[in-house]
C-alpha cells in the first residue's frame, strides 16, 4: 500500500466540495460554541459558590449579569444598551475608586 494520501476532495464536483467545506466549519463552529457553554457554566459555578466578600466582586458579578441581559432580545432597546453601558463603566469606576481610594489613577 502507498503511504500517499488521496485527496478525495479533488474527486469530488464543486458543490460537492462546497457542501464538505460548509459541513466541516458548521461542525468547528458547533465545537467551539460548546466549549464556551461549558467555559461559562463553569464560570456560573465559580460566581455562585460564595458570596461576595467585597463591593468589586459584587459589580464584577453584577457587570457578569448585565452583559448576559445586553445580549438578549429585551435589552436590544437602545435607551437599554445606553443604560447597561453606564452601569457597567459606574462599575468600572467604582470599583477602582473602592480597591485603591488612595490611588485615583485606576
Amino acid at each position: 500500500m502507498a503511504d500517499d494520501a488521496i485527496d478525495l476532495d479533488e474527486h469530488r464536483g464543486m458543490m460537492a466540495q462546497r457542501a464538505t467545506d460548509i459541513r466541516r466549519r458548521r461542525s468547528g463552529y458547533e465545537a467551539v460554541q460548546a466549549t464556551l457553554r461549558q467555559q461559562q457554566e463553569q464560570l456560573e459555578e465559580f460566581l455562585l459558590a460564595a458570596p461576595s466578600a467585597t463591593w468589586p466582586e459584587v459589580a464584577e458579578k453584577a457587570a457578569y449579569l448585565l452583559t448576559q441581559f445586553a445580549a438578549s432580545t429585551e435589552a436590544r432597546d437602545p435607551r437599554r444598551q445606553q443604560l447597561i453601558s453606564n452601569v457597567l463603566d459606574d462599575f468600572r469606576r467604582l470599583s477602582g475608586e473602592l480597591s485603591d481610594p488612595d490611588n485615583p489613577s485606576d
